[in-house]
């Protein structure tokens, strides 16, 4: 047997696997955290379940549900991709994680993407509980489907911007308190829930350049009325994507 038969290769894994197996960690965390749970599944899920049953909210015509139902996935959308990752990251930031991967053969822009499609892939998982349910409560969806992903990968993209720039600039604990403040401001008066005809005209105007109502109204445009690709929703959503990664990439703090 010749020497150095069994030396270790040196090198870094190929980028891929790097990037798939730093995908998989950042599941399997977001998954086992129960806080993150309650924000991203069962918040969400109650509510659904909750307006659809009960009349508190005047939704207009048609079943609760049909209304409720885009919403609650934007919403989904946002508690994952922004407060759920903003929060994470943060604290990752302040305790040296984020630094010392840094220093690892992950690229920081590969560690950035991981995180991206771990957010992706809870995301996947939250849409097809919350339809599973919006079905049991008799949902009837309408529209084009390539419109619908379109729209949930804009807005993806759009909190995942904000979410990252926040856990970057702020200290921790203020990124966990600013990033439940904006949640659950943004559930009150972004148009998951009430609908934006409810507020006043001034405060329409401003309410629906906002992310999540550009989300949720363009969601529940096609899923309820069966319109065609809400190109107006989707603008606001590219603008606030390329803003909000343009300006993490920028202004991001790894220490």
């Amino acid at each position: 047997m010749s020497a150095g038969t069994y030396t270790p290769r040196p090198g870094a894994a190929p980028l891929p696997r790097m990037i798939a197996a730093q995908t998989a960690l950042e599941t399997r965390m977001l998954l086992r955290n129960g806080e993150q749970l309650l924000l991203t599944v069962v918040i969400p899920a109650l509510l659904l379940v909750l307006f659809s049953a009960v009349d508190v909210v005047d939704t207009g015509a048609g079943e609760p549900v049909d209304f409720l139902t885009p919403g609650v996935l934007a919403l989904a959308v946002m508690s994952t991709a922004f407060t759920g990752q903003a929060i994470a990251t943060g604290f990752e930031r302040r305790y040296g994680v984020l630094k010392r991967l840094g220093a690892s053969p992950l690229p920081r822009w590969a560690l950035m993407t991981a995180k991206t499609l771990a957010v992706l892939v809870t995301e996947v998982l939250q849409i097809v509980l919350l339809t599973v349910i919006a079905f049991a409560l008799g949902w009837s969806p309408q529209g084009n489907p390539f419109a619908v992903l379109l729209l949930l990968v804009l807005g993806t993209a759009a909190f995942s911007g904000l979410g990252l720039l926040m856990a970057g600039t702020l200290r921790a604990e203020a990124t966990l308190a600013a990033a439940n403040l904006v949640f659950l401001l943004l559930l009150v008066g972004g148009g998951v829930i009430v609908p934006l005809e409810k507020f006043p005209d001034a405060a329409q105007s401003v309410l629906g350049l906002l992310p999540i109502a550009a989300l949720s109204d363009g969601l529940r445009d096609v899923l309820q009325h069966g319109a065609p690709t809400p190109w107006g929703d989707l603008g606001i959503l590219a603008v606030w994507a390329a803003a909000g990664l343009g300006a993490a990439a920028r202004f991001f703090r790894w220490e």
